[in-house]
C-alpha cells in the first residue's frame, strides 16, 4: 500500500509540484472554457483532469456524485480538488466509526469526500436516504470507490440519487506527451489545423508499459514493474480474497485475458487458458465468468460493445464486446514485456498500441458535449469487416476510427473505413447519417493531416486531445 501513500499523501511528492496547463481543450486554450471552482482541499501540485468539468457539472446537478474507478488512477486527488471536507473510510479507525453509524461519514463541510466508501457498503443507502430527505443541496457530497459492492450489500442502486463519474488512469494530454494539438470535439465539428508531430515509437513502448498511473509520471523505467506488481498484489491477494476468489486462479484468468487483450475471446477460451485443457468446457467457462465479473467491479477491466448505424438494430446485442486493462500497462506487466521486447515485436506492440488509443479515446470521448455513456463502440460484420473505434453522439453524429502503429498501415486503415462509409451508405431507406468524420490513427508519425482522396485524416495519438 505504500505506493498508495506516496501518491495519495498530502502533496509531498514531487512529481506533482508543478502547474500544468489544460493543453488538451481546445477552448482552453482560447481562453473560452469556463474556469472551474475547486474546493479548499485541492492537493497541492494537483494536475487538472479532463474529468474536472464533467465532475463540475454533476456537482451542479446531483446532490452526491460517485468517483468511480480503479485503484490508483487519482479519484481522490480529483475529488478532494472539489471538496471542503473528507472522511477517509480507508483507515481502521474510521472504518470502525462509520461501521457503527454510517451517518458520521456524511458529517462535514460541503462539498464532502467519502473516500472509497465500499468499505461499508451501509454508507451508500445512508447517503440514498440524506439525498431522499431533501435537506442536502446540489453538489453536497463525493463518495469514491474503487469497487462496486454486491447486490446484497446495498438495499438501492442509488439511480436518480447519485450521479457516476467513471474515472480513467491518465490519457496522453493530461500527461503532458500530447500536445493535444488535434482536438477531439474539434474534429466533430468540422474544425482541424494540420500540424508537424514526428513521433518515433520507442517513446511510446516506454509509455505502454509504465500506463497513465499519476503516481509514475516522472519515474524512471525500473519503477514501473515494481508499482504494477504491488497493484496486482492488491488485486489478486487482497480485493479478490475479501470477494471470496483464489488468488492464484485470479492470476491465471488475467493472464489469459492479457493474451487475448482487445478481442471478444470467449469465456470457455478464457477459462480453458487459465485453468487448463483438462477442465470442461462449461465449467471452465463459468469459473471464467465470475472472474472476469469481479474484474469489472474492481474496474480493472472495462468492456467496449460493438455497433452498428441503425439505432434499434439487433446486431448492437449480439456483437461480443472487447475487452480491454484499466491501462495498457496492466497487460503489459502481466505478459512480462519490455518496451526494449516491443520494439522488437511488432506484433504485441501492435496489440498494445490499440489499447493505448482505446484507453485515451474513452477518456476524451466521454469528456465530449454529446456522449452517451458507453461513448466508444467498435464495428465488425459478417463480411469480415472491423473498424476499431466508433464514437457515436447522442445526436446521432458518429466517426469511425482505425489504428494503426506506423504510416505503413494507414492505406489498409483508409480501405477498411471506406468499405464502412459505403456500407452505411448502401440503403437509403434506413437513412443513416454520414460520418461527422473518419480517421486513423498512428504510433510512428510525421504529420497530422487532412488526405482529401480517402476523406479521412491521419492523427497520431500524440497530437490528439479532448
Amino acid at each position: 500500500m505504500e505506493w498508495n501513500l506516496l501518491y495519495f499523501g498530502a502533496g509531498e511528492s514531487s512529481i506533482l509540484e508543478c502547474e500544468y496547463p489544460l493543453k488538451w481543450n481546445a477552448a482552453a486554450r482560447k481562453g473560452e472554457a469556463k474556469m472551474i471552482q475547486h474546493g479548499s482541499l485541492k492537493p497541492r501540485g494537483y494536475r487538472p483532469r479532463i474529468s474536472d468539468q464533467l465532475l463540475r457539472e454533476l456537482l451542479d446537478t446531483f446532490c452526491a456524485v460517485e468517483v468511480a474507478g480503479t485503484m490508483w488512477c487519482g479519484k481522490t486527488w480529483t475529488s478532494l480538488s472539489f471538496g471542503e471536507s473528507e472522511t477517509r473510510v480507508g483507515r481502521p479507525n474510521v472504518r470502525r466509526i462509520v461501521e457503527a453509524d454510517p451517518e458520521t461519514a456524511l458529517v462535514g463541510a460541503r462539498p464532502h469526500v467519502i473516500d472509497e466508501w465500499q468499505d461499508v457498503p451501509a454508507l451508500w443507502d445512508a447517503v440514498r436516504d440524506a439525498v431522499d430527505s431533501g435537506e442536502l443541496a446540489h453538489g453536497s457530497l463525493l463518495l469514491t470507490g474503487s469497487s462496486t459492492p454486491t447486490k446484497d450489500q446495498v438495499g438501492h442502486s442509488g439511480a436518480g440519487r447519485i450521479a457516476k463519474l467513471r474515472m480513467r488512469t491518465m490519457s496522453l494530454a493530461e500527461t503532458g506527451e500530447s500536445s493535444g494539438a488535434v482536438s477531439l470535439a474539434g474534429l466533430f465539428q468540422g474544425s482541424f489545423e494540420p500540424h508537424l508531430v514526428q513521433q518515433g515509437l520507442r517513446p511510446l513502448a516506454q509509455i505502454i508499459c509504465r500506463g497513465g498511473w499519476p503516481a509514475l509520471l516522472n519515474a524512471d523505467d525500473a519503477a514501473a514493474p515494481r508499482y504494477l506488481d504491488a497493484y496486482f498484489d492488491a488485486i489478486f491477494d487482497v480485493s479478490m480474497a475479501k470477494r471470496g476468489f483464489s488468488g492464484g486462479d485470479a492470476r491465471r484468468v488475467a493472464l489469459a485475458l492479457a493474451r487475448t487483450v482487445g478481442t471478444s475471446a470467449k469465456l470457455e477460451t478464457i477459462g480453458t487458458d487459465a485453468f487448463g485443457e483438462e477442465t470442461a468446457t462449461a465449467s471452465a467457462s463459468k469459473r471464467a465468468s465470475r472472474y472476469v465479473e469481479a474484474f469489472k467491479a474492481l474496474y480493472m477491466i472495462e468492456e467496449v460493445p460493438g455497433w452498428d448505424a441503425p439505432v434499434r438494430s439487433k446486431s448492437r446485442l449480439r456483437v461480443k464486446p472487447k475487452r480491454y486493462f484499466a491501462d495498457p500497462s496492466l497487460a503489459a506487466n502481466l505478459l512480462q514485456v519490455t518496451p526494449e521486447r516491443l520494439l522488437v515485436d511488432g506484433q504485441l506492440f501492435g496489440v498494445l498500441f490499440e489499447a493505448l488509443c482505446m484507453h485515451d479515446l474513452m477518456v476524451y470521448a466521454s469528456a465530449l458535449p454529446q456522449a452517451q455513456a458507453q461513448p466508444v463502440r467498435y464495428y465488425r460484420d459478417s463480411d469480415g469487416l472491423e473498424v476499431d473505434a466508433i464514437i457515436e453522439l447522442r445526436d446521432g453524429r458518429w466517426a469511425g476510427i482505425e489504428i494503426k502503429l506506423g504510416e505503413n498501415g494507414v492505406e489498409s486503415g483508409f480501405a477498411a473505413l471506406d468499405r464502412l462509409r459505403r456500407k452505411i451508405a448502401r440503403n437509403p431507406a434506413a437513412r443513416n447519417p454520414e460520418p461527422a468524420f473518419m480517421a486513423v490513427l498512428v504510433g510512428a508519425g510525421e504529420f497530422a493531416r487532412y488526405d482529401a482522396g480517402a476523406d479521412a485524416y491521419v492523427v497520431p495519438l500524440t497530437a490528439l486531445g479532448a
